[in-house]
């Protein structure tokens, strides 16, 4: 039969595999939605790459092809572009959701483990009562840490989606 700490322990291995699979279905599906995107823009440009050789054909003067090369190219980088922006839309979408998991992983996973140790010393005789405060000082410590690093690449990719330019 498993001990009381055995169970609490297996509870949290629980927990973090069920959130290991959702961040595996996560990535999963923003990984089909991103080629899918790319399937789809590289089709438009292949079938306006193609509209566009057949309209130099037949163009009938050098200004004429130098307007369908300019209008060609224009087009293609606004498509480009907009592709890009998308996939950094999703990747931001999806980046927020894995730090709110990650987020609710350090709080409640920590919290969860906290309490076990917390129970599993209160049998034992320790000698340094400061060990449980240092335990959920680091605890606290890695998750303001955390917290930090998603602020600063949160703020990062405004500034980039900011600077690029719009559709």
């Amino acid at each position: 039969m498993a001990t009381k700490q055995e169970q609490q322990f297996n509870e949290i291995q629980k927990k973090n595999l069920e959130s290991a699979m959702r961040l595996a279905q996560l990535s999963i599906e923003n990984s089909q939605r991103i080629m899918e995107l790319q399937v789809g823009t590289a089709k438009t440009l292949f079938e306006e790459g193609v509209a566009n050789a057949k309209a130099l054909s037949t163009a009938k003067d050098p200004a004429e092809v130098m307007t369908l090369r300019t209008s060609y190219a224009q087009s293609t980088t606004e498509k480009m572009l907009s592709c890009a922006r998308e996939i950094a839309e999703i990747t931001a979408k999806t980046q927020a959701e894995v730090g709110k998991m990650v987020t609710e992983q350090l709080t409640g996973g920590g919290q969860d483990i906290f309490e076990s140790l917390q129970k599993m010393f209160k049998g034992m005789p320790i000698g340094d009562t400061n060990a449980l405060g240092s335990i959920q000082s680091a605890m606290d410590t890695a998750r303001a840490a955390y917290e930090q690093m998603t602020k600063a690449s949160t703020e990062a990719f405004q500034a980039f989606t900011k600077m690029s330019p719009k559709k």
